[in-house]
């Protein structure tokens, strides 16, 4: 039994994360795929249901949409429920939506089931957050998220890239059937693996708790921040396809290739993001917008290349996301003892920036910029994003130092009596 006193720097990251962490990042990898798993799609269910590629990219945006109201919502609804039984729901409600997705050739249908799966993967990612830095301890809490949130970013490497090519050899139909059945896979495993937990007699003052976050000012300017830095990345990538074959002149069937660069640059910047947040959170949420700023604006100048923009794509995935590990550690942190919220209001805030980058960027389309008015877009976006992460920096170094991520926040919420070794089990404050 390990003695409660943290271990040196070394030896704790060395110290292997717990299995659970890594189911979870499964179950990320689903989630993050079906969301933007789209925009390697949108030829394809455009020409198949007869509308523009801007109206198709609505199937983003309604998705985005959902999480925005998912992640809260169904954070704040599930309190009275094990945290195993959140996740396992959610996944088979998500399998459920895309079932339907596969069956439906009616876009007003593909919309609701796209906003119904949402809600689900709102609440997925709000609970697996939670779950994941509590499972790691204080002391490795973003390197867990990071971790979870690289499950996402494995999505752009394999998942949507992988789907594009399904699209491509049996219909985008076959893309989410294949999406339904692996959700059904992966509730499985979670359903053996993370610990079920019984949540004790909740007081009735629990709910009132979890908004009084809500008065935090670090918390929104994380929000923001949250929003701000996804809002203009999704803008330029939700519409990369138009960029990448209409600008650049890259035959569709490359067009995989490019995303799974971008997707391999984003699952570094994950890893590396989340490992840096648990000692230099400051300097990582200030520089990646700053980088990314530049790296956008590169985009833009040589777009008409192909090599060049393979390249830069590649650099935008290691940057673009890379604080969002930090950002929920921090959200969760801003909360105090109400994690829940703080994790979900994350997930909103991430998922406000897609919708509205990604509906702005679809009327960019229409203007001179072409299929380069989504990037001109995203880079403005960015550098707005360094407004609130420095104002949120100069207010952590004017405040003491917060508890590690989780450590008071989540532990009061746990009974004594259901009280586990925090190796094997977390609690179950969510």
């Amino acid at each position: 039994m390990p003695t409660p006193t943290a271990p040196p720097t070394t030896t704790r990251e060395r110290t292997p994360l717990p299995v659970v962490v890594h189911v979870l990042a499964l179950g990320t990898f689903l989630m993050l795929t079906t969301e933007f798993v789209v925009a390697g799609l949108l030829t394809q269910i455009s020409t198949d249901l007869g509308i523009g590629t801007a109206r198709a990219g609505l199937l983003i945006t309604v998705f985005a949409a959902g999480m925005v109201v998912g992640a809260p919502t169904m954070a704040a609804l599930t309190l009275r429920l094990p945290r195993r039984t959140t996740l396992v729901a959610a996944l088979l409600v998500f399998a459920g939506g895309h079932v339907v997705v596969a069956l439906s050739d009616t876009f007003a249908v593909l919309l609701g089931a796209r906003f119904l799966t949402a809600l689900a993967t709102g609440a997925f990612w709000a609970v697996a957050a939670v779950v994941a830095t509590d499972a790691a301890g204080p002391e490795a809490g973003s390197r867990a998220l990071g971790v979870v949130s690289a499950g996402g970013m494995m999505a752009t490497v394999l998942g949507v890239p992988l789907g594009a090519v399904t699209g491509g050899l049996i219909g985008w139909q076959g893309t989410f059937w294949g999406l339904g059945a692996l959700a059904l896979l992966v509730a499985l495993v979670v359903l053996r693996t993370v610990p079920h937990v019984p949540v004790g007699p909740h007081t009735p003052g629990r709910l009132r708790t979890e908004l009084a976050a809500l008065r935090s000012v670090p918390l929104w300017l994380t929000l923001a921040t949250c929003a701000c830095t996804t809002g203009g990345v999704m803008a330029a990538y939700s519409y990369v396809e138009p960029l990448l074959v209409g600008r650049t002149g890259i035959s569709p069937g490359l067009v995989p290739l490019v995303l799974a660069g971008y997707g391999v640059g984003a699952l570094v910047g994950s890893i590396v993001g989340g490992r840096m947040g648990d000692t230099r959170a400051s300097a990582v949420v200030v520089a990646v917008p700053a980088v990314t700023t530049v790296v956008m604006a590169a985009l833009l100048l040589v777009s008409r290349e192909p090599w060049p923009t393979a390249a830069v794509l590649a650099l935008l995935g290691l940057f673009g996301l890379s604080a969002n590990p930090v950002l929920i550690s921090l959200a969760v942190r801003a909360a105090g003892r109400a994690p829940t919220l703080g994790s979900g209001l994350a997930v909103a805030a991430f998922n406000t920036g897609t919708a509205g980058g990604s509906w702005v960027a679809g009327h960019t389309l229409g203007t001179s910029l072409g299929a380069a008015g989504p990037v001109a877009l995203g880079s403005v976006v960015v550098s707005l994003t360094l407004v609130p992460a420095l104002l949120l920096v100069r207010r952590r170094r004017r405040e003491p130092a917060p508890q590690p991520i989780a450590a008071a926040a989540l532990r009061p919420a746990v009974r004594p009596e259901n009280r586990q070794p925090p190796r094997n089990v977390p609690s179950s404050a969510l």
